[in-house]
């Protein structure tokens, strides 16, 4: 674990605390057994959680043919995968109080994007899409705790990251670690799988890496991506001036890959019914 993230960790009292239904839902991904109707009552037991679920389904993103009125309806409406997806971006970002230094409703669009991108990559590379959506949904929340101990650095250093992908090699010159270190930590705080730790730290610069960890490179270059849509660049020509040397190693049909993103649509554009 890099040592330059433990500063952020002050106090571990204080620390964001992972709601019970987040942590179920998450190891839930380990279960075969876990059925529509079993994630659906688990997210029941939380009636913030619940709602927003419930105002998520009924988005013109997810198109229901009929109002989608309960999480039974909703189970049956979005599938397994995309409600346990839902839920589990709910859960988490309801987590995390508003901090200085970053704007809201900018970040979390971002990490659902991220995750969205996360997802489409790993389905395209033959990896674990669930675990790259949550991993993805994650990956910047380290920023939250940089932002709460050093507000005015963070912002400095988001004001500098125009260009797609620049904001780990930012964070790495001004904290001597990035945000993916530190939701490594927050994520072995919470009690993540050891996979996942590693993942986030080797987000970073996943061709350094050995042995070479799939889903830190997704992670890499589904932030590039979200990063692209940020700035309202495209997302192809992003990925070429990022991260050409991780393009060519994974072999990406990029070509096919945009016309995948095109037909996906934003995945960060009902965060306004997350948030509130």
């Amino acid at each position: 674990m890099n040592t330059s993230a433990e500063r952020f960790f002050g106090s571990h009292a204080a620390l964001p605390v992972m709601p019970e239904v987040g942590r179920r839902l998450l190891h839930s991904l380990d279960d075969d057994s876990a059925s529509l109707s079993q994630i659906a009552e688990l997210i029941g037991k939380d009636s913030t959680l619940s709602a927003k679920v419930l105002r998520l389904a009924n988005s013109a993103r997810y198109s229901p043919s009929h109002t989608v009125a309960t999480l039974q309806d909703a189970a049956m409406a979005l599938g397994l995968e995309t409600l346990r997806n839902l839920a589990m971006a709910a859960s988490i970002s309801g987590t995390f109080p508003k901090v200085n230094g970053l704007d809201r409703e900018r970040f979390w669009r971002h990490s659902i994007r991220t995750a969205g991108y996360a997802r489409l990559l790993s389905k395209l590379l033959q990896g674990d899409a669930d675990t790259a959506y949550i991993a993805g949904l994650m990956l910047r929340t380290g920023q939250l705790l940089m932002a709460i101990r050093e507000p005015e650095q963070v912002a400095d250093v988001e004001s500098h990251a125009s260009e797609p992908g620049s904001r780990f090699s930012l964070e790495m010159h001004r904290f001597a670690c990035t945000h993916a270190d530190v939701t490594a930590a927050l994520a072995a705080h919470w009690q993540f799988p050891g996979s996942l730790v590693e993942a986030f730290k080797d987000a970073n610069a996943p061709l350094e890496i050995r042995p070479f960890s799939l889903l830190a490179a997704v992670l890499h270059l589904a932030e590039v991506l979200a990063d692209a849509a940020d700035q309202r660049q495209d997302p192809i020509k992003a990925l070429q001036v990022a991260v050409p040397e991780l393009v060519e190693h994974l072999h990406l049909d990029l070509d096919f890959l945009r016309l995948r993103l095109e037909g996906a649509g934003d995945p960060g554009a009902d965060v306004d019914l997350l948030l509130h």
